[in-house]
Protein backbone atom coordinates (compact mmCIF):
# COMPACT_ATOMS: atom_id res chain seq x y z
CA UNK A 1 0.00 0.00 0.00
CA UNK A 2 1.20 3.50 -0.89
CA UNK A 3 0.30 6.60 1.12
CA UNK A 4 0.36 10.26 0.08
CA UNK A 5 0.43 12.44 3.19
CA UNK A 6 -0.13 16.19 3.17
CA UNK A 7 0.48 17.88 6.50
CA UNK A 8 -0.35 21.50 7.41
CA UNK A 9 0.42 22.69 3.89
CA UNK A 10 0.73 26.45 3.32
CA UNK A 11 1.22 27.72 -0.24
CA UNK A 12 1.56 31.18 -1.78
CA UNK A 13 1.58 32.51 -5.33
CA UNK A 14 2.98 35.71 -6.81
CA UNK A 15 0.28 37.97 -8.25
CA UNK A 16 0.11 41.57 -9.46
CA UNK A 17 -0.89 42.46 -5.92
CA UNK A 18 2.17 40.73 -4.48
CA UNK A 19 2.61 37.43 -2.66
CA UNK A 20 -0.83 35.95 -2.01
CA UNK A 21 -1.49 33.02 0.35
CA UNK A 22 -3.71 30.36 -1.23
CA UNK A 23 -3.46 27.24 0.96
CA UNK A 24 -3.63 27.86 4.69
CA UNK A 25 -2.92 24.59 6.45
CA UNK A 26 -4.28 21.69 4.37
CA UNK A 27 -3.94 18.20 5.86
CA UNK A 28 -4.97 15.07 3.90
CA UNK A 29 -4.01 11.40 3.70
CA UNK A 30 -4.70 9.43 0.51
CA UNK A 31 -4.00 5.70 0.34
CA UNK A 32 -3.97 3.39 -2.64
CA UNK A 33 -7.41 1.90 -3.20
CA UNK A 34 -9.13 5.02 -1.85
CA UNK A 35 -11.00 7.74 -3.74
CA UNK A 36 -11.04 11.21 -2.18
CA UNK A 37 -13.17 13.99 -3.63
CA UNK A 38 -12.06 17.60 -3.06
CA UNK A 39 -14.95 20.02 -3.52
CA UNK A 40 -15.30 23.74 -2.99
CA UNK A 41 -16.20 27.07 -4.57
CA UNK A 42 -14.10 28.95 -7.11
CA UNK A 43 -10.89 30.38 -5.70
CA UNK A 44 -10.77 27.96 -2.77
CA UNK A 45 -7.34 26.54 -3.68
CA UNK A 46 -8.28 23.20 -5.24
CA UNK A 47 -6.11 23.57 -8.35
CA UNK A 48 -3.31 25.08 -6.27
CA UNK A 49 -3.29 21.88 -4.21
CA UNK A 50 -3.11 19.72 -7.35
CA UNK A 51 -0.30 21.68 -8.96
CA UNK A 52 1.68 21.95 -5.72
CA UNK A 53 1.65 18.16 -5.36
CA UNK A 54 2.81 17.86 -8.98
CA UNK A 55 5.59 20.44 -8.52
CA UNK A 56 4.46 23.45 -10.56
CA UNK A 57 7.08 26.21 -10.08
CA UNK A 58 4.42 28.93 -9.89
CA UNK A 59 3.50 27.87 -6.35
CA UNK A 60 5.70 28.33 -3.27
CA UNK A 61 5.35 26.07 -0.24
CA UNK A 62 5.99 28.23 2.81
CA UNK A 63 5.43 25.50 5.40
CA UNK A 64 4.10 21.99 5.76
CA UNK A 65 5.04 18.68 4.16
CA UNK A 66 4.04 16.32 1.36
CA UNK A 67 5.34 12.76 1.50
CA UNK A 68 4.76 9.63 -0.59
CA UNK A 69 5.53 6.43 1.28
CA UNK A 70 7.60 8.47 3.71
CA UNK A 71 9.71 10.13 0.99
CA UNK A 72 9.80 13.93 0.81
CA UNK A 73 7.87 14.88 -2.32
CA UNK A 74 8.76 18.57 -2.04
CA UNK A 75 12.46 17.77 -2.49
CA UNK A 76 11.74 15.92 -5.76
CA UNK A 77 11.81 17.38 -9.26
CA UNK A 78 8.66 17.07 -11.36
CA UNK A 79 9.96 14.00 -13.22
CA UNK A 80 11.05 12.38 -9.96
CA UNK A 81 7.53 12.79 -8.62
CA UNK A 82 6.16 11.04 -11.71
CA UNK A 83 8.64 8.18 -11.34
CA UNK A 84 7.72 7.88 -7.66
CA UNK A 85 4.12 7.20 -8.69
CA UNK A 86 2.29 10.55 -8.80
CA UNK A 87 0.11 11.51 -11.77
CA UNK A 88 -1.73 14.74 -12.58
CA UNK A 89 -4.60 14.92 -15.04
CA UNK A 90 -4.74 18.61 -15.87
CA UNK A 91 -7.84 20.76 -16.00
CA UNK A 92 -6.54 22.38 -19.19
CA UNK A 93 -4.30 19.88 -21.03
CA UNK A 94 -1.70 21.58 -23.24
CA UNK A 95 -0.88 20.90 -26.88
CA UNK A 96 2.52 19.43 -27.74
CA UNK A 97 3.15 20.08 -31.46
CA UNK A 98 5.45 17.62 -33.20
CA UNK A 99 5.00 14.82 -30.64
CA UNK A 100 2.56 12.05 -31.48
CA UNK A 101 0.37 10.40 -28.88
CA UNK A 102 2.14 7.07 -29.47
CA UNK A 103 5.63 8.52 -29.00
CA UNK A 104 4.57 10.58 -26.00
CA UNK A 105 3.05 7.61 -24.16
CA UNK A 106 5.97 5.24 -24.86
CA UNK A 107 8.58 7.86 -23.93
CA UNK A 108 6.76 8.63 -20.69
CA UNK A 109 6.42 4.94 -19.82
CA UNK A 110 10.12 4.37 -20.53
CA UNK A 111 11.11 7.32 -18.32
CA UNK A 112 8.95 6.08 -15.44
CA UNK A 113 9.94 2.41 -15.61
CA UNK A 114 13.58 2.91 -16.59
CA UNK A 115 13.20 0.64 -19.63
CA UNK A 116 11.15 0.68 -22.80
CA UNK A 117 8.05 -1.54 -22.91
CA UNK A 118 7.96 -4.37 -25.44
CA UNK A 119 6.61 -2.83 -28.64
CA UNK A 120 4.13 -5.54 -29.60
CA UNK A 121 2.54 -5.85 -26.15
CA UNK A 122 2.61 -2.08 -25.61
CA UNK A 123 0.83 -1.25 -28.85
CA UNK A 124 -1.79 -3.90 -28.20
CA UNK A 125 -2.47 -2.42 -24.76
CA UNK A 126 -2.61 1.14 -26.12
CA UNK A 127 -5.06 0.18 -28.84
CA UNK A 128 -7.30 -1.62 -26.34
CA UNK A 129 -7.24 1.33 -23.94
CA UNK A 130 -8.11 3.73 -26.78
CA UNK A 131 -10.96 1.46 -27.83
CA UNK A 132 -12.29 1.42 -24.26
CA UNK A 133 -12.17 5.22 -24.20
CA UNK A 134 -13.97 5.44 -27.58
CA UNK A 135 -10.93 7.12 -29.14
CA UNK A 136 -10.44 6.72 -32.88
CA UNK A 137 -7.28 4.70 -33.63
CA UNK A 138 -6.06 7.62 -35.78
CA UNK A 139 -5.46 9.64 -32.62
CA UNK A 140 -2.39 7.51 -31.93
CA UNK A 141 -0.55 9.25 -34.78
CA UNK A 142 -1.83 12.76 -34.08
CA UNK A 143 0.19 15.30 -32.14
CA UNK A 144 -0.62 15.42 -28.44
CA UNK A 145 -3.83 17.42 -27.89
CA UNK A 146 -3.30 19.39 -31.10
CA UNK A 147 -6.74 20.09 -32.55
CA UNK A 148 -8.37 17.86 -29.93
CA UNK A 149 -11.76 18.86 -28.59
CA UNK A 150 -12.13 19.38 -24.85
CA UNK A 151 -13.58 15.91 -24.42
CA UNK A 152 -10.82 14.32 -26.52
CA UNK A 153 -8.17 16.00 -24.40
CA UNK A 154 -9.74 14.62 -21.23
CA UNK A 155 -9.93 11.12 -22.71
CA UNK A 156 -6.26 11.38 -23.60
CA UNK A 157 -5.46 12.29 -19.97
CA UNK A 158 -7.21 9.10 -18.84
CA UNK A 159 -5.41 7.13 -21.55
CA UNK A 160 -2.16 8.29 -19.97
CA UNK A 161 -3.47 7.27 -16.55
CA UNK A 162 -4.31 3.76 -17.73
CA UNK A 163 -0.99 3.24 -19.53
CA UNK A 164 1.40 4.80 -16.99
CA UNK A 165 -0.14 3.04 -13.95
CA UNK A 166 0.73 5.49 -11.16
CA UNK A 167 0.19 4.87 -7.45
CA UNK A 168 -1.74 8.09 -6.78
CA UNK A 169 -3.66 10.10 -9.40
CA UNK A 170 -4.71 13.73 -8.93
CA UNK A 171 -7.57 14.53 -11.30
CA UNK A 172 -8.06 18.29 -11.56
CA UNK A 173 -11.64 18.92 -12.69
CA UNK A 174 -11.50 16.12 -15.23
CA UNK A 175 -15.27 16.49 -15.59
CA UNK A 176 -15.20 20.12 -16.76
CA UNK A 177 -16.41 20.60 -20.32
CA UNK A 178 -17.63 17.02 -20.75
CA UNK A 179 -21.07 16.09 -22.00
CA UNK A 180 -22.95 13.24 -20.34
CA UNK A 181 -21.60 10.51 -22.63
CA UNK A 182 -17.98 11.67 -22.40
CA UNK A 183 -18.27 12.01 -18.63
CA UNK A 184 -19.38 8.40 -18.34
CA UNK A 185 -16.59 7.16 -20.64
CA UNK A 186 -13.90 9.09 -18.76
CA UNK A 187 -15.25 7.90 -15.41
CA UNK A 188 -15.21 4.30 -16.60
CA UNK A 189 -11.55 4.76 -17.52
CA UNK A 190 -10.70 5.99 -14.04
CA UNK A 191 -12.57 3.07 -12.49
CA UNK A 192 -10.73 0.60 -14.75
CA UNK A 193 -7.39 2.04 -13.72
CA UNK A 194 -8.33 1.78 -10.06
CA UNK A 195 -9.55 -1.79 -10.41
CA UNK A 196 -6.42 -2.83 -12.33
CA UNK A 197 -3.78 -1.31 -10.05
CA UNK A 198 -5.47 -0.38 -6.74
CA UNK A 199 -4.91 3.25 -7.67
CA UNK A 200 -5.43 6.00 -5.11
CA UNK A 201 -7.49 8.89 -6.50
CA UNK A 202 -7.67 12.55 -5.46
CA UNK A 203 -10.58 13.89 -7.51
CA UNK A 204 -11.08 17.66 -7.64
CA UNK A 205 -14.50 18.84 -8.77
CA UNK A 206 -17.13 21.55 -8.32
CA UNK A 207 -20.07 19.29 -8.96
CA UNK A 208 -21.45 15.94 -7.86
CA UNK A 209 -22.32 14.62 -11.32
CA UNK A 210 -18.97 12.80 -11.76
CA UNK A 211 -19.43 11.26 -8.31
CA UNK A 212 -22.36 9.30 -9.71
CA UNK A 213 -19.81 7.29 -11.70
CA UNK A 214 -16.64 7.57 -9.58
CA UNK A 215 -17.84 6.86 -6.06
CA UNK A 216 -15.77 8.61 -3.36
CA UNK A 217 -14.82 7.02 -0.06
CA UNK A 218 -14.15 10.44 1.43
CA UNK A 219 -15.28 13.98 0.61
CA UNK A 220 -13.34 17.08 1.70
CA UNK A 221 -14.70 20.63 1.38
CA UNK A 222 -11.97 23.17 0.67
CA UNK A 223 -12.85 26.80 1.43
CA UNK A 224 -10.39 29.72 1.44
CA UNK A 225 -7.42 27.38 1.46
CA UNK A 226 -8.57 25.25 4.38
CA UNK A 227 -10.46 21.99 4.75
CA UNK A 228 -13.75 23.25 6.16
CA UNK A 229 -15.49 19.89 6.50
CA UNK A 230 -14.87 16.21 5.82
CA UNK A 231 -17.18 13.23 5.51
CA UNK A 232 -18.34 10.37 3.35
CA UNK A 233 -20.34 10.33 0.10
CA UNK A 234 -23.35 11.77 1.93
CA UNK A 235 -21.47 15.08 2.29
CA UNK A 236 -21.38 15.46 -1.50
CA UNK A 237 -25.14 14.91 -1.62
CA UNK A 238 -25.62 17.63 0.97
CA UNK A 239 -23.44 20.03 -1.01
CA UNK A 240 -25.58 19.36 -4.08
CA UNK A 241 -28.63 20.47 -2.15
CA UNK A 242 -27.18 23.31 -0.06
CA UNK A 243 -24.19 24.64 -2.00
CA UNK A 244 -21.27 26.38 -0.30
CA UNK A 245 -23.00 29.45 1.13
CA UNK A 246 -22.98 28.19 4.69
CA UNK A 247 -19.17 27.97 4.62
CA UNK A 248 -18.87 31.51 3.29
CA UNK A 249 -21.32 33.28 5.59
CA UNK A 250 -19.61 36.12 7.41
CA UNK A 251 -16.50 35.88 5.21
CA UNK A 252 -15.42 38.89 3.12
CA UNK A 253 -15.52 38.45 -0.61
CA UNK A 254 -12.06 37.81 -2.13
CA UNK A 255 -10.62 40.62 -4.27
CA UNK A 256 -9.72 38.23 -7.06
CA UNK A 257 -10.06 34.53 -7.78
CA UNK A 258 -6.68 32.85 -8.08
CA UNK A 259 -7.76 29.44 -9.31
CA UNK A 260 -10.71 27.11 -9.55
Amino acid sequence: MSVLEIRDLHVTVETDAGVTPILNGVTLTIRTGETHAIMGPNGSGKSTLAYTIAGHPKYTVTSGTITLDGEDVLSMTVDERARAGLFLAMQYPVEIPGVTVTNFLRTAKTAIDGEAPAVRTWMKDVKQAMKNLRMDAKFAQRNVNEGFSGGEKKRHEILQLEMLKPKIAILDETDSGLDVDALKIVSEGVNRAKDATNLGVLLITHYTRILRYIHPDFVHVLVKGRVAEEGGPELADRLEEEGYDRYLEGEPEPEASIDA
